[in-house]
């Protein structure tokens, strides 16, 4: 194999590509990354800040910053440790070492992973799949021993303290009321492989796909209660759940519908077994825009006495500013990035990163990628292509790191946990940035030249102006060491 590395669409040369050695810290007062489609997390020349000779564009101070950051990360699937498997032990630890060790790339410090079989997993499995085994005799954690075990292991080896959830996309289907993994017949074009659900087994939004019964939701909870005991036996801690992913999607592979009423029921279940563990339960997946979805559960006090946050992907960003007005106390997760086509494409990196800064605006405490790595295609077990972090050619025996990882390093890199959000203010309509106070005293500014051209604009941060050119169709990174803007 040969042992490749670059970025797609960036040019050969070493300032364009992720390295496997961490950054070089500023020598002057503001540091300049950028990046383009075709020259990745390049390193400019230091700014300095000075006085300000003008009216700036965009508005930064630091005592008005606002919701705490808690990390960024990915999620571990069955396909992504294949898709490593193609290449050789160096490489994958040339990776993994990239996303996960501390200053070095990406920085991750969570990770989000399936409990169960999900859309990229290598078939359907769940724990137990032996009809009316409600005393869980056949539990078995076997199938992960072989992939999302040292998936997890190889990542843990580079960061240690790399705090991990888990959601179920289907509940073993002696506890659904179709007696399936699936919830919907294949679409055409989209989802093109068969998996052998009848008509009368279609499930619909706005019903309980889970049995409903106090001996099945039992069941189910002590389910989520061996999976965090076997794994924890593994030496996986895993600190916090949701009880269902997209719950209200019936999907051609593994999914489950719920409604809030049903939601809630569980919840007063499963929160003691977790408690009981010191495992955390967030209420979501949510990935439509209603807030009154997670309200209704919320409503409910017993079960709200459980649940510390709330999940939200894909179009549930919508709901994201109202929760974050109305539930302070709950931590906000975007639980994962919408996935793409496969192409892995500089279009879709630039809709990344609105997604990020949206995410970030509207509230949010932590924000994962969906796959980590994939085969070129990115196509899923029920064929689906999406995108991922890296994107490994399995006959070369070669990998590139992928633009979205371009995007999302260039805040995960320098947003450290415990940062906060800082909300800007712009008089001349420039909106497109985000800015993070971390807990050294560091400012973190990152903006989106997203026009054709390159772009004057001019920065107050705490008092202190910087004005720079921004590349065209570019993003780039400022980092004002503490102490430097007041």
């Amino acid at each position: 194999m040969t042992e490749t590395t670059a970025t797609i669409g960036a040019t050969a040369t070493n300032e364009s590509t992720p390295t496997n050695e961490p950054l070089a810290p500023s020598t002057t007062s503001v540091r300049w990354v950028t990046t383009t489609a075709h020259d990745a997390f390049r390193e400019q020349p230091d700014l300095s800040l000075s006085r300000p000779s003008g009216m700036p564009d965009v508005i930064i101070s630091t005592d008005r910053a606002g919701h705490r950051i808690e990390g960024f990360g990915a999620a571990f699937n069955e396909m992504g440790w294949s898709s490593l498997g193609a290449l050789s032990e160096a490489q994958r630890e040339q990776i993994l070492r990239e996303f996960f060790a501390p200053g070095v790339g990406g920085n991750f410090t969570m990770a989000r992973m399936p409990l169960g079989a999900n859309d990229f997993s290598r078939d359907w499995y769940s724990y137990d799949e032996v009809e009316d085994d409600f005393g869980l005799e056949h539990f078995s954690i076997a199938n992960d021993l072989e992939t999302l075990v040292p998936f997890i292991h190889a990542a843990l080896a580079h960061q240690p303290d790399l705090k991990i959830w888990a959601s179920p996309w289907s509940p073993p289907t002696w506890l659904k009321t179709n007696g399936h993994y699936a919830g919907a017949r294949p679409m055409p074009g989209l989802n093109p492989v068969e998996n052998g659900l009848r008509p009368d087994q279609v499930g619909l939004e706005g019903t309980d796909m889970m049995k409903q019964d106090d001996r099945s939701l039992s069941t189910y909870a002590e389910y989520f209660g061996r999976f965090i005991d076997a794994y924890s036996e593994q030496g996986i801690e895993v600190t916090m759940v949701m009880p269902q992913n997209e719950f209200n999607s019936a999907q051609p592979f593994p999914s489950c519908t719920w409604t809030p009423g049903g939601l809630a029921r569980f919840i007063r279940i499963l929160g003691p077994q977790m408690r009981e563990r010191e495992v955390a339960v967030f209420l979501g997946t949510l990935e439509r825009a209603n807030p009154e979805l997670m309200r209704e559960v919320l409503a409910d006090a017993e079960a709200a006495s459980y649940i510390e946050g709330v999940g939200v992907q894909w179009h549930g960003k919508a709901a994201m500013p109202f929760l974050h007005r109305d539930y302070a106390g709950l931590r906000l997760y975007q639980t994962e990035q919408e996935c793409g086509d496969g192409r892995n494409d500089w279009r879709f990196a630039r809709y990344a990163w609105s997604m990020l800064r949206d995410y970030f605006t509207n509230g949010a405490n932590a924000y994962l990628y969906w796959n980590l790595a994939l085969e070129r295609g990115g196509v899923s077990r029920w064929g689906w292509s999406q995108n991922s972090l890296v994107v490994v050619d399995a006959e070369a025996g070669t990998f590139e790191f992928s633009h979205d990882y371009s995007v999302l390093k260039h805040v995960s890199h320098f947003v450290r946990p415990g940062a906060r959000f800082v909300p800007s203010v712009s008089y001349s309509g420039y909106e497109n940035q985000l800015a993070f106070l971390n807990p050294d005293g560091s400012v973190v500014v990152v903006i989106q030249n997203d026009s054709a051209e390159d772009q004057s604009v001019s920065l107050l941060i705490d008092g202190r102006a910087v004005a720079v050119v921004l590349p065209a169709d570019s993003l780039s990174t400022f980092v004002v060491p503490a102490g430097e803007a007041k």
